[in-house]
């Protein structure tokens, strides 16, 4: 099971702001904007951390990863992180604004805030 904690680590991360979707981030439902956010991410951070890995900077605990890698030797749980962090993030970041928007309307903002997430 230890090979597998990276892993779990991430869904744990996507299970926990799951309910920030629900609420009405709509990360989820925008995917053209989570691709735009992601790719920056993705192509700088893979870069970095298989330049890192191949200058010997850092490496991954065999014991933690599963042992699949991608072309460089980076492990798929690292490129997993690159995903689910920014996805946290702005599922995070959405809500924050989402509630901020809603306390700055008028009375009746709270209650369009519970009865209409899909309205933005």
């Amino acid at each position: 099971m230890d090979r597998f904690q990276y892993l779990l680590l991430m869904a744990g991360c996507l299970a926990i702001t799951l309910p920030l979707e629900i609420l009405g981030a709509r990360v989820y439902r925008r995917p053209g904007r989570l691709v735009r956010t992601l790719l920056p991410v993705l192509g700088v951070f893979l870069v970095w951390d298989v330049v890192a890995i191949a200058r010997g900077h850092w490496t991954f605990h065999p014991d933690y990863v599963t042992g699949w890698s991608l072309p460089g030797g980076l492990p798929i749980e690292e490129l997993a992180f690159f995903v689910v962090i920014p996805i946290c993030g702005l599922l995070t970041y959405e809500s924050v604004d989402r509630m901020l928007t809603a306390l700055r309307r008028p009375a009746d903002a709270g209650e369009d805030l519970l009865d209409s997430p899909g309205k933005r």
